[in-house]
């Protein structure tokens, strides 16, 4: 009897074991809506993790930052304490300087030259150099053609954008720039924004469509500009070590995941630029949609002369004329 009861113990130790060893549970974060193009993107690649592994591996997702703002998430994934996040690649240059280069003003022509750069052979080499800091970036993925809203006035020059505090990403290639239009910029991490815009701690923000309406902005923000002043990617990022653990399916299964959450992502952001300012005006903000960008590329002049000599006017140059 004892000895049955000593088998029957041991069988349903080896059991869990055996469960806990076949189960791996990981988090990934957003600092927006689930209801947005990052929150599809999410819940996307846990889905098919999940479905690609044979449930072997699961993926908890945390939303509107809960897990903390952006850059906090890519430290905690440098760090190993969380496994995945999902982020626009504001914060990135902190810990990638390679990536600054993605964030220059009027770099991209429209969405498609810049989704067939990151997907073809310069967004791919630049995947390869998050591994020395610590990171496996799995895929690029999309934030949006980022525009300009704010409490104060209609902007439909460089000229208007003068003196107004604006948040930016805690990004040095965007406060440069933003300064060189005027604008007084407030780096601040994005869960701090909207009570900011309320406060009036700061005037306006940017962000493209799909962020402005998951955040709510139209309740603080009675000025839309489209601008389209920076092309914003996102990027999934895990921990180095936590992929290396993984066998060469599950690896496989992880990048096939986030392929398909691109996917996805690309899609809702497709979406949401088609009807967002129908949606944004229909909550009364006001929209200027005609604004006059070579003015503001000609203001940026002297910037750019800057970002030629940091970044080398070649690698601008091949970005820029990759078709």
């Amino acid at each position: 009897m004892k000895l049955r009861k000593l088998a029957l113990g041991l069988s349903i130790s080896l059991a869990f074991a055996g469960a806990s060893l076949a189960q791996t549970a990981m988090k990934i974060s957003i600092s927006v809506a689930q209801n947005s193009h990052q929150g599809v993107a999410i819940d996307t690649f846990a889905r098919e993790v999940e479905k690609r592994t044979g449930g072997r591996h699961k993926v908890q997702t945390f939303y509107s930052g809960a897990l903390g703002g952006e850059r906090e998430s890519i430290e905690a994934v440098q760090l190993g304490t969380q496994e995945l996040a999902f982020t626009s690649t504001g914060p990135v240059p902190n810990f990638v300087p390679e990536a600054r280069i993605l964030d220059i003003p009027f770099l991209f022509r429209d969405k498609a030259h810049a989704r067939a750069v990151l997907d073809g052979p310069i967004g791919q080499e630049m995947l390869t150099q998050f591994e020395a800091k610590g990171f496996k970036a799995l895929a690029w993925a999309e934030n949006g053609v980022r525009h300009m809203t704010n409490s104060k006035r209609a902007v439909n020059s460089p000229e208007d954008l003068k003196g107004l505090k604006m948040r930016t990403m805690e990004n040095p290639v965007h406060v440069t720039a933003y300064k060189g239009l005027g604008i007084v910029p407030t780096p601040m991490a994005f869960p701090e924004v909207f009570t900011a815009l309320q406060q009036g701690t700061v005037d306006g923000q940017e962000n493209p469509l799909s962020v402005i309406m998951a955040a709510k902005f139209d309740q603080v923000q009675k000025h839309l500009s489209l601008t389209g002043h920076v092309y914003s990617p996102a990027i999934f990022l895990m921990n180095k070590a936590a992929f290396d653990k993984l066998s060469a399916a599950d690896k496989q299964a992880f990048l096939d995941a986030a392929k398909e959450a691109v996917k996805v992502n690309r899609a809702r952001v497709d979406e949401d630029d088609a009807k967002g300012v129908a949606e944004l005006r229909s909550k009364g903000m006001q929209v200027v949609e005609n604004v006059d960008k070579s003015k503001f590329v000609a203001t940026l002049t002297p910037v750019n002369a800057e970002f030629e000599k940091q970044f080398g006017k070649a690698n601008i140059d091949k970005i820029r004329n990759y078709k």
